[in-house]
């Protein structure tokens, strides 16, 4: 298997929790946040369904500088919408690596703020790590659901929701 094809079906395989989870997330609770320094449920939803739109920015770029790059969240309010935003960026992260030419795998790729550079990696690795960052913030979502007592699916089996126990 080729490392693309790898990447391809790591995400597939991604895909499937990261939908079940955005498509549990309720629309009465987008604003809350369990800690002051955490992410609202919004902000963090959006940010785990909008991830997959870095393997292209990666793949086309040499660098994302948040200077010159100002954020906007986007104006989400309903789930539904959410799972769409989210369906409509695996879909261009999809083709993205479809038409990946892995020669360009080993070219560094760099995130920077202004003179202050974070990471400097091959863009295969930015690619892997744009993946765990997937499976890092949509664990954070699964502790915002179960404070909100929202039963859990499981990612990689079932969860405690699934299973009952004696």
């Amino acid at each position: 298997m080729t490392v693309l094809a790898a990447l391809q079906q790591e995400l597939e395989n991604e895909a499937k929790t990261t939908r079940k989870m955005l498509s549990i997330v309720p629309a009465d609770q987008l604003d809350w946040q369990p800690h002051p320094k955490s992410m609202t449920l919004r902000s963090l939803s959006i940010h785990v369904a909008e991830l997959p739109t870095w393997v292209r920015m990666i793949l086309e770029t040499d660098e994302l500088d948040f200077e010159k790059n100002p954020y906007t969240l986007p104006n989400l309010n309903t789930t539904e919408a959410l799972v769409e935003f989210f369906e409509k960026n695996l879909i261009d992260c999809r083709d993205a690596l479809a038409t990946a030419d892995e020669s360009t795998f080993d070219k560094a790729w760099t995130l920077r703020a202004g003179e202050t550079i974070y990471s400097s990696d091959p863009k295969v690795e930015v690619i892997r790590m744009t993946f765990s960052q997937i499976i890092h913030h949509r664990a954070q979502l699964g502790v915002f659901l179960r404070l909100l007592n929202i039963p859990i699916p499981g990612s990689y089996g079932p969860s405690a929701d699934d299973m009952s126990f004696a």
